[in-house]
């Protein structure tokens, strides 16, 4: 089994969720080859959830996702990338973890954004209302087998959301 850990940049502070995810239920073949709509599928599902429009994929964007997802093969941390993109990552103990379960994990905390108060309640919920910001539009995702075994996962979306005061939708 394999924990999965997240962050997420928001505009004016980098919180960090340590939600730790047993991913029995969610573990799956490990990826041979990854396409962007392993990794489009997942955030625009759940785009879809609230009337959100659906992301596509930049290039220029994923490019940037994967630059520094190569910066953190030696180490697997969850370390903001500090550029100019909004952002989501993820860390796994192991390497057989598909793509879409970072993608599930950043949406599961859904559960702590109250919309009524445009606010987390409870735990930490960036990472999910950066996925359906609705003036995100653009998405570059990159994923790397670590030095340790593990995998890390970084979602870049352009321009970047979870800007304070705002709605995501």
């Amino acid at each position: 089994m394999a924990r999965l850990y997240c962050t997420s940049k928001l505009e004016s502070a980098s919180v960090i969720c340590l939600i730790g995810l047993t991913l029995a239920l969610l573990m799956q073949v490990s990826q041979a080859q990854t396409t962007p709509q392993d990794f489009l599928a997942p955030h625009n599902a759940a785009r879809a959830n609230v009337s959100v429009g659906p992301m596509t994929w930049n290039t220029t964007v994923a490019a940037y996702a994967m630059a520094y997802a190569n910066q953190r093969v030696a180490d697997c941390n969850l370390t903001l990338s500090g550029g100019p993109y909004g952002e989501n990552l993820a860390t796994s103990t192991s390497s057989n973890v598909f793509v879409g379960d970072a993608v599930k994990l950043w949406v599961s905390t859904k559960i702590f954004y109250d919309y009524k108060s445009n606010s987390c309640i409870g735990g930490n919920c960036g990472t999910y209302t950066q996925v359906v910001w609705r003036n995100s539009t653009d998405l570059g995702c990159a994923s790397v087998t670590c030095s340790n075994g593990g995998t890390f996962v970084i979602c870049s979306y352009y321009p970047p959301g979870n800007i304070v005061g705002e709605r995501p939708y």
